[in-house]
């Protein structure tokens, strides 16, 4: 006679070493409270780190509501005592910052433009194709990531003082696209296309594109998360040049910001402490719009550079 055996639940001892560990489960709910305080230590650990880095632009937007007197107080204040906006109209009225601020905003929108196509064509074409000396010349364009902007300024002012571009913007849009400051783009640019896939390459050929439908139609799509890191640091680099248009420009009409925010003195060349808090409040505002749409961007296309050497 056949007697059915009755499978009966295995105790807490047994389940255990049947997965190999001797001790007993942790209930769902106890490492649920575990992850959620170490996320919340986390996130209070970060959040007092960041005070050294949000401290001195808070400080800067609350200075600009304060008079000259409250800001040079020998007990400074994170608070003004009594907030007024009069700082802002002399942003306005002392000079033409309005048309400073286009002016900046244009030259570095083109440069970043003209940047992530360059280094794009040029990247894909040292990580792609294979020609001789391809490598001597890729250290060679690396080099120019060790030249200094001041060793080079004089021979370029010379060069663009004969062709009779001395205060006009276009030494400020040409040379960073086409000069030692677009090498890091396209060093970025190269690491990312080493990491494509080949086949992608080949499967594109099969549909009978050429080398630039290639690059056009596949690799350059695939590469925006370099494109954004690029586009981050190129318009950051061409927002905040100070050197260049010192060196260029010489009518307030054609000014830059940084070059702005310097102009902003009182009868004794004594700097407007509060104006120049003011402008600056502004000036920083497409900064922090560029990194906030694009940060998540700027990430990943950091982390693709190191794929391949």
């Amino acid at each position: 006679m056949r007697t059915d055996v009755i499978d009966r639940p295995e105790s807490l001892s047994t389940r255990a070493v049947t997965n190999g560990s001797p001790e007993r489960r942790e209930r769902p709910g106890a490492a649920t409270r575990r992850r959620r305080w170490f996320a919340g230590g986390l996130i209070a650990l970060m959040a007092v780190l960041s005070i050294p880095f949000v401290f001195p632009t808070l400080w800067m937007i609350t200075s600009s509501f304060k008079p000259m007197s409250e800001i040079l107080q020998k007990v400074p204040t994170l608070w003004p005592a009594n907030p007024s906006a009069d700082a802002y109209g002399e942003v306005f009225r002392l000079q033409p910052f309005a048309q400073q601020y286009w002016n900046s905003l244009y030259i570095a929108a083109l440069v970043t433009v003209g940047t992530m196509l360059v280094a794009a064509m040029a990247g894909y074409a040292f990580a792609r194709i294979r020609f001789p000396g391809a490598n001597a010349l890729f250290l060679v364009v690396l080099v120019g990531l060790l030249v200094p902007s001041e060793v080079t300024i004089v021979p370029l002012f010379r060069f663009v003082n004969s062709l009779g571009l001395i205060n006009t913007h276009w030494p400020l849009i040409v040379i960073p696209v086409l000069g030692a400051p677009a090498v890091l783009a396209v060093f970025i640019m190269r690491q990312f296309f080493l990491g494509l896939p080949t086949e992608l390459e080949e499967a594109g050929r099969m549909d009978g594109l050429g080398r630039w439908g290639i690059f056009w139609r596949i690799a350059f799509p695939l590469a925006r998360p370099a494109l954004a890191a690029v586009a981050i640091f190129t318009f950051l680099k061409s927002w905040n040049l100070y050197l260049e248009p010192i060196v260029y420009l010489s009518s307030k009409d054609m000014f830059t910001l940084p070059q702005a925010l310097t102009q902003y003195v009182d009868a004794y060349g004594g700097p407007m402490w509060n104006v120049q808090l003011a402008a600056t409040t502004l000036t920083v505002v497409p900064v922090l719009v560029v990194f906030l749409f694009a940060q998540k961007q700027f990430v990943q296309g950091l982390a693709h550079t190191g794929l391949k050497g």
